[in-house]
């Protein structure tokens, strides 16, 4: 630490506990040098004197979100390449990948993944690529890859699709001629048929609520989260590890960087050593457990029997975080209360099972029924989900809130027609209902209709201005109305720096 650092350690300590405590970015004593340059770069952009200024300026005033949002940019390092860490690219390619492909072209030819804290987009597309190669009818397939980060301007860069040759250092060689264009600046376009796989999207991993049918972070086969949770508390790392495992089919991947892995994983979570690589697999047991690839293999092998080796297992009790952290809820009153007491805890099979009895009487039957929708989404099984979204709207038809739930899952299946179809026939029941403008919105939007995105994401925000920035919006699970505002300012913001 230089002689300036050492001076202002008092400073930095004070700082470095506010970041943890205010967006729970983690910064050591021997880390303490990172944060001072994060710092000396983002002073540039608050228009501050210096590194120590800038600290005294920003725990003197709240966190806003721009201020957040520069904070990440400077204090986190969100530059990659194509296929880095080849080892993990291997092991998927060799091992997982042929496993899921091999069962999903048995049970509906549907792949889904999510890179969180996607950066600049290069490992999003990589899978995209990867794909491709390993399936040759993919263009018959639905696979969705969700890449999402908190930095709009990374976000944007993504999108644009263009990259120099910075980002192929390492890379094969046939990546730049068999999967991009030249520019006449020299650099280097991604061609369409990789872009239009993947989708982009706002997302803060210690704020917004996952998994959820809103954001499409349910029913993922494989999770990138790769150095990236070597910035947040152990506390909060582990809350995210523990979220990301509910957002995992059962047999589905979490896929980190060494850094990355918190001290104890979830007890849904085992460990799979591969040359190379370190991943982890949900497993159906709920006990934590680690493996070596080839008794993987040969696991999969044995399971070759049936319909899926990945995903035929029902999924068991995640455990919890903690009791400080997720308290016990109320006594419920109901066996519908009780349900969704379980469905926030991810006891999915308790849940269901439940809400089923729920389901059979009058008192909370269509909440009910759809909680079973989205309990069976969670878990993958969009055709029951589609079954119970049906039983509702047939119970009653004026329901905007079936309707709804008809229109994700619909779309979750990529039928997007008959899902705008469903999301307008919510409107028209309940003109009021935020989260059908917002889809219709970011729908638009992926479309290219952006004076019709623009429409419906005013829509949103002039019903949100009614509404007190930490009520909960329904049918969220979970978002605030002032996170709801965020999320579409900086899509705006990522619009504007396309």
């Amino acid at each position: 630490m230089d002689a300036l650092a050492t001076r202002q350690q008092p400073l930095l300590q004070h700082f470095s506990e506010f970041l943890a405590q205010q967006i729970g970015l983690h910064f050591p004593p021997e880390r303490w040098c990172d944060l001072q340059r994060g710092i000396e770069a983002a002073a540039q952009e608050f228009d501050r004197q210096d590194a120590g200024d800038c600290m005294q300026w920003l725990l003197s005033t709240p966190l806003d979100r721009r201020r957040i949002e520069i904070l990440a940019r400077h204090l986190t390092v969100g530059e990659t390449y194509f296929f880095r860490d080849p080892q993990v690219f291997d092991a998927l390619q060799t091992r997982i990948l042929p496993v899921v492909i091999r069962s999903r072209r048995q049970t509906g030819r549907v792949l889904r993944f999510w890179s969180a804290g996607c950066a600049s987009g290069e490992e999003a597309y990589s899978l995209a690529i990867l794909l491709q190669r390993m399936i040759p009818d993919f263009k018959q397939w639905r696979i969705d890859i969700l890449a999402t980060d908190i930095n709009p301007q990374a976000l944007a860069k993504a999108e644009s699709a263009v990259y120099n040759d910075w980002s192929f250092r390492n890379a094969p060689d046939w990546l730049k001629t068999d999967y991009f264009r030249q520019t006449a600046k020299g650099r280097y376009e991604i061609l369409p048929a990789v872009r239009q796989m993947v989708t982009f999207a706002y997302l803060n991993l210690m704020e917004d609520h996952y998994p959820s049918l809103t954001n499409h972070t349910n029913a993922i086969d494989i999770i990138f989260c790769r150095n990236v949770l070597m910035y947040f508390q152990p506390t909060l790392a582990a809350r995210v590890i523990h979220r990301h495992s509910l957002s995992l089919v059962d047999g589905g991947w979490l896929v980190t960087s060494p850094t990355d892995v918190p001290q104890a994983m979830p007890a849904s979570m085992e460990t799979v050593y591969f040359p190379g690589a370190i991943l982890h697999r949900k497993n159906a047991s709920g006990t934590a457990s680690s493996t070596t690839p080839e008794a993987f293999v040969q696991s999969q092998r044995s399971d070759q029997t049936s319909a899926s080796a990945i995903t035929s297992a029902l999924p068991r009790r995640p455990p919890l975080e903690s009791a400080a952290k997720i308290p016990p809820p109320e006594p419920p009153q109901s066996d519908y209360q009780l349900a969704l007491a379980l469905y926030l805890q991810g006891r999915y099979d308790e849940a269901a099972a439940q809400a089923a009895t729920a389901a059979n009487s009058r008192r909370h039957q269509a909440q009910a029924m759809h909680l079973l929708a989205k309990i069976h989404a969670n878990r993958g099984d969009l055709v029951t989900a589609q079954q119970w979204c049906m039983r509702a709207i047939a119970d009653n038809r004026i329901d905007p809130v079936g309707h709804y739930l008809m229109a994700v899952v619909l779309l979750e299946q990529g039928q997007t027609d008959d899902g705008m179809q469903e999301l307008r026939r919510t409107l028209y029941l309940e003109p009021n209902f935020v989260l059908a403008h917002f889809c219709l919105g970011n729908l638009c939007r992926q479309q290219g209709k952006h004076k019709q995105a623009d429409k419906h994401f005013q829509n949103t925000l002039l019903l949100l201005k009614a509404c007190p920035p930490e009520e909960i919006l329904p049918e969220s699970e979970g978002m605030t109305v002032g996170r709801m505002a965020e999320i579409i300012r900086s899509m705006s913001d990522q619009e504007l720096a396309t």
